[in-house]
């Protein structure tokens, strides 16, 4: 019998491997629920990696340079200048070179991007909740363990 996946993606045969159907699901499932989370940011004119963005600077609480912004994304952000653009422009980042190097920008989050980030901090962990609750506390540490032994091996 063909897998939910196979059903879902119409597939007439099976797949090449379990590791094809694995890699497919996580894909398809994190697509999902950024398709999702995506819905709610925009009500608030975000998209996922300026929210992203956002968070990273309001937990360091203070100002950091662009490349370290952009290694502590959740998703790989290619264009993370223009990502910063439109924030800045939104009035919701402020830029600064460093005096010691001025080829180092800095980048500190503003008041707005603070209430803004105030404003979807509930509604954000009640949507988790709602997308995440199939699963009981022990399968949501079981998969974030499945999930990171995965990254761990992509790293060697």
């Amino acid at each position: 019998m063909a897998s939910r996946l196979q059903r879902e993606l119409k597939k007439r045969g099976p797949f090449q491997s379990l590791e094809q159907e694995v890699i497919l699901n996580i894909a398809r499932t994190g697509d999902q629920l950024l398709v999702r989370a995506e819905r709610l940011l925009r009500e608030h004119a975000l998209t996922a990696s300026q929210y992203n963005i956002l968070r990273i600077l309001r937990g360091e609480g203070k100002p950091l340079p662009m490349q370290e912004i952009a290694s502590r994304t959740v998703q790989v952000v290619p264009g993370i200048t223009g990502v910063t653009d439109r924030l800045e422009s939104a009035g919701l980042v402020r830029r600064e070179r460093s005096t010691e190097d001025r080829r180092v920008i800095f980048v500190s989050i503003t008041k707005k991007g603070l209430t803004i980030l105030a404003e979807l901090d509930e509604p954000l962990v009640a949507y988790e909740k709602k997308l995440i609750g199939c699963l009981g506390a022990a399968e949501q540490r079981e998969l974030i363990r499945l999930l990171e032994k995965i990254r761990d091996h992509l790293d060697q």
